[in-house]
């Protein structure tokens, strides 16, 4: 028998690792960021175009590379940051694995450009495929430039692979959030297709937060500082009142990396309890200083994962510290020493015409009318109507069909079910005052702790969720709804402002937006003025509500078959809804089930959870 095993081609090889190392632009943009950081670079620029598929470059002023030094790092295994094995657990840097540059020149055709501080030339070094074509003498800056071109160029397969740009481009703003968020003392830039997205500054950790995210964020967290022989933290964690529903704001860094630990994360979390609504996460940036000696980042092809060696007594004090400052710093006055020395306004662009304000109302009120003439529905007490609600236009032109207009049980599956009619809004009497605990409509529905809705049917009991029947309820008027008719005017328009990336996401979400009722101008600095919503919308919480959107379709965009539309109001419904625990009046249950048995789809929420349980007879008597 011959023999079988054969030595790889570095080539091959290189392949090989870059598919460990680099699976998409923003694989590459990291480790470029971080051996720009270990240069010693004071600033640094990031450029990329079309998401990073055509260029990614990182331009940084550091120490540069002599002429050997740049042939030499496109080798296999190739660094400056260790020389024996026991510098593995002695690390002060972001990259020593050797691979990076290797690995990226393997699937893609690279530039380097270099220069010593001492020198009066550079060179430059061209590399295709772990082919270097050429390296000759160039007049350059000092310091480094490395431009990474046609990403994937030789491994089509992988090409297809990479999703579309603005998801993309999404991953290369998180890599690059997580290197300046430690690194505050330098000077990043951010261009994407020639636009500037970010121009950090030096400044400290909530300056660079204000410039990353906006200038709300001062406001947001509570600073968190501790000092032990294990670790020390420092960093700032979200104040629970703006708690999101997703997990992105959440950071973790170890000797000014970035790590992913679920049990340092489930530490933090712990601090919380009875502090957050169920599905609600708090917002933290922490960074953790511990001996190199007593961690091990060598577990992970990308770093992002490290084993510690007393764990248990990281977790506990971590603990403490973010039990300690939500409990300091809660009742106490917050006082920024280091603000930042800008003015904070943001001009409106030359050229902007404010919109002149507009009273809409009804020519036809008349508040003399008798009650029964007319036909407005009980206004739900989160602020959402319920029979004819601020989408009247849609509903008059037929998109949608309720029973309080019609005086026709809804025409579907659910026809009969109910013992009696269900009184429409025509037969609506006076409104009570909400009671606590639960409230008897003509014998048929129950409140049920303000949270589930009881009523009697043909074929036993109706158990409705009455966050969810609602949501529902406003997510297919929304889907129906056209933007004239439905809108109510602010008296004092609500600034809001976006990180860069957020605020082009939010750009493309404009005209869906309006379509909805809202009138939003941009002011410029990714700052938007809403001067109208949608009724319903509570406008003292626009910022979290558009920040809470921006999230869900972000994660949106990761399914290949999501749709915008459908995304968005799925999450504006989820803000408009009713909740769990509001007392409601007895025509509000009424309405709210009448409007339910009118939808398309009843019985599941826009975001797939049941709404209702039938119970039969058969099932009472097993319960009892």
């Amino acid at each position: 028998m011959s023999d079988i095993i054969n030595i790889l081609p570095d080539s091959v090889a290189n392949q090989i690792a870059a598919g460990e190392v680099v699976d998409r632009p923003a694989s590459a943009a990291k480790e470029l960021l971080e051996n720009a950081v270990d240069a010693g670079a004071t600033q640094i620029q990031l450029i990329v175009k079309d998401a990073g598929r055509t260029l990614l470059q990182v331009i940084d002023n550091g120490c540069g590379m002599s002429d050997s030094d740049a042939r030499l790092c496109f080798e296999r295994h190739a660094t400056s940051k260790i020389k024996q094995s026991d510098d593995l657990f002695n690390l002060h840097t972001m990259g020593f694995r050797g691979e990076a540059l290797a690995s990226i020149a393997a699937i893609a055709q690279v530039e380097l450009k270099t220069r010593l501080h001492d020198n009066e030339i550079g060179t430059c070094v061209i590399n295709e495929g772990c082919q270097i074509k050429s390296q000759t003498p160039e007049a350059c800056p000092e310091g480094t430039s490395i431009a990474v071109k046609n990403l994937f160029f030789n491994v089509p397969a992988r090409r297809n692979f990479l999703k579309k740009d603005t998801v993309e481009l999404s991953h290369i703003e998180e890599v690059f959030r997580r290197i300046t968020l430690t690194n505050c003392e330098r000077t990043f830039l951010f261009y994407s297709n020639g636009k500037l997205l970010y121009d950090l500054r030096p400044g400290n950790l909530m300056q660079r937060l204000c410039q990353l995210y906006g200038n709300n964020y001062r406001e947001r967290f509570y600073p968190v500082e501790e000092t032990t022989d294990i670790v020390a933290v420092k960093g700032y964690i979200g104040k629970p009142e703006y708690a999101k529903k997703t997990r992105g704001e959440q950071y973790i860094f170890v000797n000014n990396r970035f790590i992913k630990h679920p049990a340092l994360s489930a530490a933090i979390e712990k601090a919380y309890t009875d502090l957050l609504p169920e599905r609600n996460y708090p917002s933290y940036f922490l960074n953790l200083t511990v001996n190199p000696a007593r961690i091990d980042v060598n577990i992970h092809p990308t770093k992002t994962e490290v084993k510690f060696i007393d764990e248990h007594s990281l977790f506990a004090l971590l603990r403490a510290a973010a039990k300690k400052a939500l409990g300091q710093f809660n009742l106490a006055t917050e006082i920024d020493f280091n603000p930042s020395t800008e003015f904070d306004f943001n001009p409106p662009p030359e050229g902007y015409i404010p919109r002149q304000p507009t009273v809409k109302f009804d020519p036809t009120y008349n508040p003399f009318d008798p009650p029964e003439k007319s036909t407005k529905g009980p206004t739900f007490s989160g602020g959402y109507n319920g029979g004819d609600d601020t989408f009247s236009k849609s509903h008059q032109s037929g998109n949608y069909r309720q029973p309080a207009e019609t005086n026709e049980p809804p025409s579907n599956r659910w026809d009969n079910f109910f013992d009696t009619d269900i009184p429409t809004t025509k037969q609506q009497a006076p409104q009570e005052a909400p009671k606590p605990k639960a409230i008897v409509t003509n014998g048929q529905c129950l409140q049920v702790q303000n949270r589930w809705i009881v009523t009697t049917m043909n074929s036993g009991l109706l158990l409705i969720d009455q966050q969810r029947a609602h949501e529902r309820i406003v997510y297919e008027r929304l889907l129906n709804s056209q933007a004239s008719g439905c809108s109510q005017q602010m008296l004092f328009p609500v600034n809001c402002t976006f990180s860069a990336a957020d605020a082009d996401l939010f750009n493309e979400l404009l005209p869906d937006l309006q379509q909805r009722g809202f009138e939003i101008d941009c002011l410029g600095k990714n700052t938007f003025v809403v001067s109208a919503t949608p009724q319903g919308i509570d406008t003292n919480e626009l910022q979290q509500i558009f920040d809470q959107m921006l999230a869900e379709h972000k994660g949106s965009m990761l399914q290949k078959h999501a749709s915008r539309d459908q995304s968005l109001c799925r999450s504006l419904a989820r803000q408009m809804a009713i909740k769990a625990g509001q007392p409601l009046q007895s025509d509000e249950i009424q309405t709210l089930i009448a409007d339910l048995f009118s939808c398309t789809i009843p019985d599941i929420s826009p975001s797939g959870q049941k709404i209702l349980v039938i119970l039969g007879p058969d099932q009472i008597s097993k319960l009892l």
